[in-house]
């Protein structure tokens, strides 16, 4: 039987540390301790050539159960829809209105972190929000 493999969700983006504490804030995921031999993030930053300074960032979960998220800064803006995106689970086993309540809840905690309400897809039954991070990636509350 194969063996499970770790992996991480890389963002290219703009503004590496921004996005990681926005998504810290989405998902209640934490920013790591600074690499070894460095007290802090901003003594290791200081420590960086210049053009290498706020090249990545990265969040990770407390539980050590998900995905390490690492945000990489380049050159070019978003020109087009993801590929891929994240769902954020937060009305697992829930449908109607109580599933619909949880999703805007959770909608509406995000707005004020940036986060851009898209659409909201609800036929009664089922229903999920699209949105948007602060760089404009796709997302959807599921």
């Amino acid at each position: 039987m194969p063996s499970i493999k770790q992996f991480q969700v890389t963002f290219d983006c703009a503004e590496p540390e921004r996005l990681a504490r926005f998504w810290c804030e989405v998902l209640g995921y934490v920013i790591p301790p600074p690499p070894q031999g460095f007290a802090t993030w901003d003594a290791y930053k200081h420590a960086q050539p210049p053009e290498q300074r706020d090249a990545w960032f990265a969040c990770i979960d407390p539980s050590g159960v998900g995905p390490r998220l690492y945000f990489q800064r380049v050159p070019e803006g978003k020109a087009a829809k993801n590929r891929l995106h994240l769902d954020i689970r937060v009305a697992t086993g829930l449908v109607g209105e109580e599933r619909l309540a949880a999703l805007e809840a959770e909608c509406a905690r995000l707005l004020p972190l940036g986060a851009v309400h898209v659409q909201t897809l609800y036929d009664g039954n089922d229903a999920c929000i699209p949105m948007q991070d602060i760089e404009g990636n796709e997302f959807c509350l599921d």
